[in-house]
């Protein structure tokens, strides 16, 4: 009787509260981890920034309407706390505006060109918010890597989870980060949320590194992973993805794929995939 009665408690508990969320693991956003000679998946960098203004709707577009399987982005916080999609800490590079991202307001982000810089066409070309790029997402069957810029409190953390999941989109973006600050405030706001580490470099074992952030892979570059081929077979052993970014020729691309890498984030997606149409099967 006791012990129905304990039963009958945490079924009601799981009623109320909701079932807890499962582990998400890397192939179950990846698909098969990658053996070395395999083609990795594509993901556009800022979406394809080779055919439109970087971080914009219309690089976004290209994007979503072509073969690859991930579009990414970098977001950052304005002064008032809204997300927006941007890379540069200030704003000279890439829009008619000074200063820095975090020191304005969404709507004085909002007013500036952010496609002039790049061709007459695009000229009056806006700063999309976050919500924005996932109203367009849901529309497509593509996922995203999102780049949390710089530190990230608890309750922005929140936010930006609370906005997946409005969007019905939990199981097709995966947030990434090089903030330490960022990565732990994540694994405690939401520590079910799949998410990547990013490094500049690679120990010879990045197994523990992976398990202590809880993220289900890293991000790295061609020289860390060229530099610690090893390490590669020791993520995919422990279950872990392996990325490298941002890779645009030919040479980096055969390197990566003959040591196994699951994806590669580019700046020309397009060229990548007919690279890795023509020399499917090659080593």
């Amino acid at each position: 009787m006791l012990f129905a009665s304990c039963t009958t408690a945490v079924l009601a508990a799981i009623l109320i509260l909701g079932a807890a969320p499962g582990q998400v693991y890397a192939t179950d956003v990846f698909g098969a981890l990658r053996t070395p000679g395999e083609g990795a998946f594509i993901a556009g960098h800022r979406g394809d920034r080779s055919a439109a203004p970087e971080n914009t709707m219309p690089a976004f577009e290209l994007a979503l309407a072509s073969d690859m399987d991930f579009v990414e982005t970098d977001v950052q916080l304005t002064s008032d706390h809204v997300p927006v999609l941007f890379h540069d800490v200030t704003l000279e590079r890439t829009t008619n505006g000074r200063g820095k991202v975090s020191d304005k307001t969404s709507a004085q982000i909002k007013k500036l060109d952010a496609g002039r810089w790049y061709a007459r066409e695009y000229a009056g070309t806006r700063i999309p918010t976050l919500d924005e790029f996932f109203t367009r997402l849901v529309d497509s069957d593509k996922k995203a890597l999102v780049e949390l810029k710089f530190s990230w409190s608890d309750d922005d953390l929140r936010n930006v989870i609370d906005l997946i999941g409005q969007h019905g989109l939990s199981s097709r973006v995966v947030l990434q980060s090089f903030s330490i600050e960022t990565l732990l405030n994540l694994q405690r706001v939401s520590p079910q949320f799949p998410r990547i580490m990013l490094v500049r470099e690679l120990p010879a074992n990045p197994v523990p590194m992976a398990e202590r952030f809880g993220v289900i892979a890293l991000a790295t570059t061609a020289k860390a992973v060229a530099a610690q081929p090893d390490a590669v077979t020791r993520l995919h052993e422990a279950g872990f993805g392996i990325i490298c970014y941002t890779l645009n020729t030919e040479d980096t691309w055969a390197e990566v794929r003959q040591l196994g890498v699951d994806g590669i984030i580019t700046d020309t997606p397009s060229d990548l995939d007919s690279w890795l149409a023509a020399t499917s099967g090659g080593t």
